[in-house]
């Protein structure tokens, strides 16, 4: 059987089966806007194929605000098990140690923090083994003074001595910072994220994840480190 001969054959079952079923293209619609009609009108769009056109814009369109839709919210039920994974780690850490621990590993692993400072002010209770980095008061308010004293969440580049203080001997490796002063009573440590681009941390970052984690830390650390009576 020749090529030619097997699409007259094909063709032929098609305008069979179209002829026994008239309905077929308003069952099946998606069909019916997916193939190409030409109609001689010469140079001129007819009013069908306009519309034809049109619809199927629209539907391109529809396509892609799905996925995007879709994208999203498959990413945010993966930052919603990330966070309650966090969240529970934190709650059940029997010691500062673990917390810290806990906290580590998930802003390395589950948030991809290319860096991490959790500071603690010394008041005189710090536990004898602890893997928090401890700093006098004195020395906190002479190098990120202006940090403590705020309200919310700071954010892109700081100065040398708040970013040396924060971040030790990573600290020139710092291009932005976002740092949240904890309190419970009064201030007692400071949570910051770093990043190398001098931009990714900029002043309109979104505080809404390093808040959320700071109501955590200003209730469960101060556990940790206020004396037993």
């Amino acid at each position: 059987m020749t090529v030619k001969k097997k699409r007259s054959t094909e063709q032929q079952l098609v305008r069979d089966y179209l002829s026994q079923n008239p309905d077929f293209f308003e069952q099946n619609p998606d069909i019916f806007e997916a193939i190409n009609i030409s109609h001689d009108s010469g140079k001129a769009i007819s009013l069908v194929e306009r519309q034809i056109s049109l619809i199927r814009e629209r539907n391109k369109e529809m396509a892609t605000q799905i996925e995007l839709m879709h994208s999203a919210a498959t990413d945010n039920t993966l930052l919603m098990e990330k966070t309650n994974r966090l969240v529970l780690n934190l709650v059940q850490a029997k010691d500062l140690t673990r917390l810290i621990k806990a906290l580590t590993v998930s802003l390395k692993s589950d948030f991809s923090t290319e860096y991490f400072s959790l500071i603690l002010l010394d008041n005189g209770s710090k536990p004898v083994k602890t893997a928090a980095n401890w700093v006098s008061k004195s020395e906190a308010q002479s190098n990120i003074g202006d940090i403590l004293v705020s309200q919310k969440a700071v954010c892109g580049v700081r100065k040398d001595e708040e970013v040396a203080l924060l971040f030790g001997n990573q600290a020139d490796s710092i291009g932005s910072v976002i740092a949240l002063p904890l309190k419970n009573n009064s201030i007692f440590g400071v949570l910051a994220l770093g990043h190398s681009d001098s931009n990714f941390y900029s002043n309109d970052i979104g505080t809404v994840f390093i808040d959320y984690i700071g109501d955590l830390l200003n209730q469960l650390i101060p556990k940790h480190i206020e004396p037993k009576t």
